[in-house]
């Protein structure tokens, strides 16, 4: 009620969703300051309307540069680790390639946002909700994201996190991966028909089995490599220490971004051959 009154607002003036949690009492003045500040932007202020996009921004002012790194640099950087792993055999297995960045590139914004801390605005679950729809209501969105004070997190409910999220990105996987594989299958038709002596050596790309191996790939590795670098490694190691320096902690967080979406590409490719989703093509003498 003080930071209100230092701002000149009344409650009237905040969203629903704001004013309950601030009557129940589940967030503390300082998110209401930082979304006094967050208003001042017409951009941040339209992505205010959002409830995900509000409980993510005002959990983490930099959520969107995180954004934007993962969903700039991974382009490049999937692409990098695609030929690093491919090497001679990387314009060989072009379409392959190509299926891979556009499946990646799909689910990189998701997996920013599914992991990321939030400040829980949402109103309290119905009494008559299912006992699974309940304990996933309860579940933090990040395993490892520190608790506001007033609120707590079991072991069981972070692990139900993992769960969830797992789910989640198996759909987005998924639904990625049919979209790209998809169309690497056109561009490979396509070039059979215009380059009909070399069509035997080009095969399709499975399209079920393929969708179904990334999304499982990304409901455990890229899950978990997401909710720990979101939950440990910036929201408790580098935003306490770097809080009041952005810039070295936006750099610092482009660098580890950058890093990790560089090993998720080499490790889908080396799953995807492990699983027999894709070969490696013999280098001709």
């Amino acid at each position: 009620m003080m930071v209100l009154v230092e701002g000149g607002r009344k409650m009237e003036s905040l969203p629903g969703d704001l004013k309950e949690a601030i009557m129940d009492g589940r967030i503390p003045g300082t998110i209401i300051r930082r979304y006094f500040e967050l208003e001042k932007s017409p951009f941040l202020a339209w992505l205010l309307q959002f409830g995900g996009f509000k409980e993510r921004l005002l959990a983490d002012d930099l959520f969107l540069t995180k954004i934007f790194i993962e969903c700039g640099v991974g382009m490049f950087t999937k692409t990098a680790a695609e030929y690093n792993r491919r090497k001679d055999n990387f314009f060989n297995e072009l379409e392959v390639v190509f299926a891979d960045v556009v499946m990646a590139v799909i689910a990189d914004f998701m997996l920013v946002y599914l992991p990321a801390p939030t400040v829980s605005l949402r109103s309290p679950i119905a009494l008559n909700a299912g006992r699974i729809a309940r304990f996933f209501h309860h579940c933090p969105a990040n395993a490892f994201q520190i608790a506001l004070p007033g609120t707590t997190y079991s072991f069981v409910h972070r692990l139900g996190t993992i769960v969830r999220n797992g789910v989640k990105l198996f759909a987005v996987g998924s639904t990625s991966s049919l979209v790209g594989t998809l169309a690497t299958n056109a561009m490979i038709n396509a070039r059979k028909a215009v380059n009909k002596s070399g069509a035997e050596e080009v095969e399709n790309v499975p399209v079920l089995a393929t969708s179904v191996g990334y999304g499982g790939y990304m409901s455990v590795s890229s899950n978990l490599r997401y909710q720990i670098l979101a939950g440990v490694i910036e929201q408790r190691i580098l935003e306490p220490l770097l809080h009041q320096h952005k810039f070295i902690l936006s750099s610092i967080c482009f660098a580890v971004r950058t890093g990790n979406t560089y090993l998720g590409s080499l490790l889908w490719v080396d799953y995807a051959r492990f699983v027999g989703l894709q070969k490696a093509h013999e280098l001709e003498s």
